[in-house]
């Protein structure tokens, strides 16, 4: 580009020649008019020194139930359509490993679990490529902007890589019975019959319900209603913290931590708006529900009568042509696939089976109408204030969740249900609004698309042991939902966790690919599943016994083009049969 000094330092040069002084003139003239006709087609271009803000909205274990989406039909999230609505929609969005900690390790990192080698549950800390490659709060810290957040945005969360941080990761509220003990954890809801709402603990992993999975219903006030003995009241915080939450009614009760960080986040905002000059922002604030304990206030609850809910589209038997139920995940004999466990343990606790699944449906549409209104919350900050037109909004979810689906209920496999998420993104002049991108993409690719929308480079290793994105940019659909002009893969990649004993090893692991008409899944074993997305959106006939089918090894070759050099154990196992 022309610097303005190259102008004077040339025009000073020209004085020294015999030239007339108009010609002189002229000459200045046209430069400073190119100099700052360029300075006005980078603002035009939205490269000028005023960043967007960017307002990050996670939600744990949400799947495709809100409104906008291609979800359950009874479901009342009016604040999420509406943002849907102005902005872009992502209608085929996966999560790249659907469980809580990696999804958001590699979320928050760019880097795919397979190249980190980070697959469940312990801390990403502790990984020697995601701790050498930089987060999205610390690559747009070092970038100038002020970086703040609230809630459960990245699992194990570093405080320091923020600017600033308010409320950790509170899954309650939860229910105490008795006095306060340190030694005592919370119980499930006291509605919730047995065998569900037990807690079995097998190589120290839950395998059974327990106050977090294996708790749903409103809440309520106890009063003096004792439970074994002990009176029962509600506590924040963590699973021994002893807090009391006051909850007389809902007129007169504390907020729950949901609550609690979109007021947060609400009046963040409004006091970010009202500084003149500041910095850009990036703040993000992660809501908990509808992860389990599925709890929330009775008003949400009132919203979905037991005698009206819809379950999904369950098929008997639909599980007796899939291999997740059949696979040693744990390889323990007395651990088993825990979406398994749940499901069992779920029908086998009322008279009726399908009482059980409209319990747990009500209490999850429930948690989504309660999530659904704290987002409205942060988005009305956004929309009533000078926000608004510099300000991007990006809104997914870490995973999805089944909620009977071939007899699994939980997160942790490679079906729709439990991989899809939504994702909406409205970017002010460059986003269309009600757009709807149908080609699949991946929670990898937010990452880059942040950087792209804030003009920032990509390069984000710390250094030799970290790795570089392996996303792209979503910014050509931004621009264009029907674009056919983007250098992400034909299919959104998947993986689930599969071995203790082969942890670490990411071929070991089960993988799966969507495309706009396939899901393919293989697992370690060399089993295969293959679904029609047109004609079985719900993933009813696996078609992989249909060996001629053409799509298979094109399916295939799309995994391992992602995951080179390394090729998934299953597909080996089949190739080379």
């Amino acid at each position: 580009m022309l610097k303005v000094e190259h102008i004077f330092l040339n025009y000073q040069a020209i004085q020294k020649k015999p030239i007339k002084k108009l010609l002189l003139t002229k000459i200045v003239e046209v430069a400073f008019f190119l100099f700052f006709a360029t300075i006005s087609l980078q603002l035009v271009n939205g490269q000028s020194i005023k960043k967007p803000n960017i307002v990050f909205i996670v939600i744990d274990d949400l799947n495709d139930f809100p409104e906008g989406f291609y979800g359950h039909p009874q479901a009342k999230t009016p604040h999420i359509k509406a943002l849907g609505n102005s902005g872009v929609r992502f209608k085929n969005a996966y999560s790249n490993n659907p469980m809580c900690g990696p999804s958001r390790a590699s979320l928050f990192t760019g880097v795919y679990p397979h190249n980190s080698s980070h697959f469940w549950m312990k801390p990403w800390l502790e990984n020697d490529v995601l701790i050498n490659t930089k987060t999205i709060m610390e690559k747009f810290k070092e970038s100038g902007y002020y970086v703040v957040g609230s809630g459960k945005v990245l699992h194990h969360n570093k405080v320091d890589v923020w600017t600033e941080y308010k409320y950790k990761a509170d899954y309650s509220p939860f229910v105490y019975a008795g006095d306060y003990n340190t030694e005592k954890k919370p119980i499930s809801h006291p509605d919730v019959p047995a065998p569900f709402r037990t807690n079995r603990i097998v190589d120290g992993l839950n395998m059974g319900g327990g106050f977090i999975d294996g708790s749903f219903g409103p809440m309520k006030n106890f009063g003096k209603q004792t439970f074994n003995g002990e009176r029962l009241w509600w506590v924040y915080g963590g699973f021994r913290s002893g807090k009391e939450l006051k909850y007389i009614n809902e007129e007169n009760r504390d907020l729950t931590p949901d609550e609690l960080n979109a007021e947060w986040a609400h009046d963040k905002l409004l006091e970010l708006a009202e500084k003149q000059n500041q910095k850009p922002f990036f703040l993000s604030v992660g809501f908990l529900r509808p992860h389990t304990p599925l709890i929330a206030p009775q008003k949400y609850f009132d919203m979905y009568p037991l005698d009206s809910i819809e379950l999904v589209n369950i098929l008997p038997g639909d599980k007796d042509d899939t291999f997740l139920h059949m696979v040693d995940q744990f390889e323990t004999k007395k651990r088993r696939t825990r979406s398994v466990e749940m499901f069992e343990n779920l029908v086998a606790s009322y008279e009726n089976p399908l009482e059980g699944l409209k319990r747990f449906t009500q209490a999850y549409l429930a948690c989504v109408s309660a999530v659904d209104d704290n987002v409205g919350k942060v988005i009305s900050a956004i929309n009533n204030s000078s926000l608004k037109d510099n300000t991007i909004i990006i809104l997914t979810s870490d995973h999805g969740w089944t909620m009977g689906e071939k007899d699994h209920i939980y997160k942790n496999s490679l079906w729709e249900e439990s991989t899809r998420v939504p994702l909406i993104i409205r970017a002010p002049s460059i986003s269309s609004p009600n757009s709807i991108v149908d080609h699949p993409v991946s929670l990898i690719d937010l990452y880059p698309t942040m950087l792209e929308l804030a003009g920032i480079n990509n390069e984000t290793k710390k250094n030799n042991m970290g790795h570089e994105l392996d996303g792209y940019s979503l910014v050509p659909f931004i621009k264009n939902p029907l674009t056919t002009n983007w250098d992400g893969p034909k299919g959104a990649l998947s993986v689930v966790y599969s071995s203790d004993i082969n942890q670490y090893i990411p071929q070991n692991h089960h993988y799966s690919i969507v495309t706009k008409n396939f899901r393919y899944i293989v697992y370690n074993t060399g089993q295969e599943e293959l679904y029609d997305r047109i004609s079985d959106p719900d993933e009813h006939v696996n078609l992989i016994y249909k060996n001629s089918h053409p799509e298979t090894k094109y399916l295939r070759n799309l995994i391992k083009s992602i995951t080179y050099p390394m090729i998934p154990q299953g597909i080996s196992l089949v190739e080379n049969k």
